[in-house]
């Protein structure tokens, strides 16, 4: 097991497991810290570690994630079609295939005709090189990553506010001594259910309190101690976050001495917050004035007493047209309290993929280089391409976001070939029978990945990859904390790490032999030298420091600083040092119920499957335990559209239709049913899910669909 020790003036260290290799779960942004023992996938097995995040804790799919080590349709050749068929063929073959087309692609039609489409769930390295492949390899534009479908919104909304986006500005560990935590959309007991051990001393406190339109086992464990349930109309979280500002001001809770020496903008936006009197919010909402009122003197009175107070969003709240407003607003919330930078109380959004945090930071995203740079920063494109070896003006431009780039495949003004690591979009994306048809059209798409998934099945070539288990890199933690992830098992005859991929089809391209490196600390150590300056800093971190045990939260801006934990104690990654108030109202769904679909259908996770459920769809445990696909009513909804209890439904939007089994739940709204996301072909959520996208970080509105319900003949 590992030790946790403090050494010289309480520097935090973790000494690594004597026994098996001491890794990190392949799943969330929590990276609960694991053990890996056996020497090879039959008999490899995985044991908790006592660590910050998951103190020596795992959730289900923790427990079994040695179990996809060993799936029976792991694959290690390649694969291409062939009359209509997907067949084992060699690497040189397949990547002399996949090169050949995108050179002719690139010279009938330009650079642009080649997209990339990377993952959340990607090392820090292949994140960096994958960016830099894109950009230098292939020269394109069209890059962006599934975390557009996930965190873009609170990092736009962080951005806006103090100028730094990290999802968690504090150690995790922080809200283990809080008595007051409103946790807006998310439902970290299912998703994952180490976190709730830091909501402990807040349940008991009666001051867990959670905004979801559900009641969620994270709504049960807040109400099983007295505290609050604010049960809101989908897409309201904005008007709700304008009311209880409101609140806040009205009845003497705000800070005003925070307000008038750490903020700027509070006159202006308090103008529009004036509007929104409780009873107001209460009709838009559905959620009571005395729930409201609740909260927000909760959240003051733990406050004001030193016991700590934090308001945290995740993707409830975040996935909507207007997303990025609605964290604005949680945000004007919290900082009218007085809470961001300030010990013992905060704001902080719940990153949701294994490396959502770092994923974002290195250059997989359309409009950012590494270091969490902008991608139209003369500075910035002059430092990278120094590192790079390139003129700074051969560094395209900001490309299309993540829906925008699948939307325009295969189209004329569009990428003709896709290259897509990491990610499930047959199942994962909006409206996903329309990005499946896009997918079809492609000229050439190469989907690297180690099964089969429902995207990898639609490729022109597949390139079997590494697992989590048989690769060396880092993961940067839903808190900013960058970890080891250390190969423990050898890979199976045929399946290559995506950086000899990419380096192989870079040469193939015509790039220098040594232009892009094979060896994860190599990459890591040109990570570094780009990162150097920038927001997101990690020049000081070394894979020796990590591997000696040092926490090194970003920025690290050089080998002998301690890190950062805690962000904007001092002042705001601003220009002023002060925390932005953005103007922001309601507005709602871009879609609404009427006669024709009369209920709104939003989405999310269960505890047994992660993202497109392409792993754990493939773990009988988890299979077993979750059931399939299921639709949650409240029992007179069903009953009014023919259902019962355990009938085959039909889900309906103006999209596409997806099939579930009716799971009835008196504690539903009437107005509102629940769709898990992680199912495939005619029972994929996305088929109804609206593409509408907000305007600032690009989201598309996962949360919020009008769909009516009918029984399935």
């Amino acid at each position: 097991m590992t030790v946790v020790e403090f050494g010289p003036a309480g520097v935090e260290r973790h000494v690594p497991a004597t026994a098996g290799t001491a890794t990190h779960c392949p799943y969330c942004g929590l990276q609960c810290a694991m053990t890996i023992t056996g020497d090879g996938p039959a008999t490899a097995a995985v044991e908790p570690r006592q660590f910050p995040t998951n103190r020596g804790g795992l959730c289900r799919k923790g427990w079994t994630a040695a179990d996809v080590l060993r799936v029976p349709d792991r694959l290690t050749a390649p694969l291409v079609r062939k009359d209509g068929n997907l067949v084992p063929t060699t690497w040189e073959h397949a990547l002399d295939l996949v090169a050949t087309t995108v050179t002719r692609l690139r010279a009938e039609h330009g650079p642009d005709s080649v997209g990339v489409f990377g993952a959340g769930g990607l090392t820090n390295e292949k994140s960096y090189v994958l960016g830099k492949f894109a950009r230098v390899a292939l020269g394109t534009s069209n890059i962006d990553y599934n975390g557009r479908f996930c965190m873009s919104s609170a990092a736009a909304a962080g951005n806006r506010a103090f100028g730094l986006d990290r999802g968690l500005p504090f150690p995790v560990s922080d809200l283990g001594s809080a008595r007051a935590v409103l946790i807006l959309g998310g439902n970290v007991a299912e998703t994952m259910p180490p976190f709730t051990a830091h909501l402990g001393t807040a349940a008991a406190a009666g001051g867990l309190i959670v905004a979801d339109p559900r009641r969620t086992p994270t709504v049960d464990r807040a109400l099983a101690a007295g505290g609050v349930h604010l049960q809101l109309a989908p897409g309201t979280d904005l008007a709700l976050a304008l009311g209880m500002t409101h609140l806040a001001v009205v009845e003497g809770y705000a800070d005003r001495d925070y307000l008038d020496e750490r903020t700027e903008g509070v006159d202006a936006y308090w103008a529009t917050a004036a509007q929104w009197w409780p009873e107001r919010a209460e009709r838009v909402t559905g959620v009571p004035v005395s729930r409201m009122r609740e909260t927000v003197r909760a959240l003051a009175t733990s406050r004001d007493a030193g016991t700590g107070a934090y308001v945290l969003t995740a993707r409830g709240a975040e996935q909507h047209a207007s997303g990025t407003d609605t964290v604005s607003a949680v945000i004007a919330l919290a900082l009218v309290l007085g809470l961001p930078g300030n010990r013992g109380t905060g704001y902080g959004a719940i990153t949701g993929q294994g490396n959502g945090q770092g994923g974002r930071e290195h250059g997989q995203k359309a409009d950012q280089l590494p270091g969490y740079r902008s991608i139209t920063d003369p500075a910035a494109r002059e430092h990278v391409a120094g590192v790079w070896g390139i003129d700074p003006a051969d560094i395209p431009g900001p490309g299309k976001s993540a829906y925008e780039l699948l939307d325009s495949v295969g189209r004329a003004d569009g990428p003709r070939a896709l290259l897509v690591h990491g990610s499930n979009l047959a199942v994962s994306a909006p409206r996903a029978a329309h990005v499946v048809d896009r997918l079809d059209a492609l000229e050439l798409l190469v989907v690297t990945d180690f099964v089969l998934s429902e995207t990898a099945a639609r490729a022109d070539v597949v390139l079997p990859t590494l697992q989590w288990a048989e690769e060396e890199g880092t993961m940067t933690s839903l808190e900013g904390r960058i970890l080891r992830r250390r190969r423990a098992l050898r890979a199976p005859d045929g399946a290559r790490g995506e950086l000899d991929i990419l380096a192989d089809l870079a040469e193939r391209l015509g790039q220098p032999a040594n232009r892009f490196p094979r060896d994860a600390a190599t990459v890591f150590d040109e990570l570094r030298r780009a990162s150097a300056g920038g927001p997101a800093d990690y020049s000081g971190v070394t894979y020796e420091r990590l591997d000696a045990g040092e926490a090194l939260h970003w920025p690290v801006p050089a080998v002998d600083h301690p890190g950062t934990p805690r962000l904007f104690l001092d002042r705001f990654r601003t220009p002023s040092g002060r925390a932005r108030f953005t103007v922001v109202d309601h507005v709602g769904p871009a879609e609404t119920a009427d006669e024709d679909f009369p209920l709104l259908a939003t989405t999310g996770r269960v505890l047994g499957h992660y993202q497109s459920g392409a792993q754990t769809r493939r773990v009988a445990e988890l299979v077993d335990a979750t059931g399939p696909m299921f639709v949650e009513v409240h029992p007179d909804t069903a009953k009014r559209a023919g259902l019962a209890d355990g009938d085959d439904a039909s889900v309906v939007s103006r999209r596409g239709t997806t099939r579930a089994r009716v799971r009835t739940e008196a504690t539903m709204r009437l107005d509102t049913v629940f769709l898990p996301f992680h199912f495939a072909g005619a029972e994929r959520a996305n088929l109804v899910t609206n593409d509408a996208l907000d305007p600032t970080s690009r989201m598309p509105e996962f949360k919020v669909a009008a769909v009516r319900l009918e029984p399935t003949s």
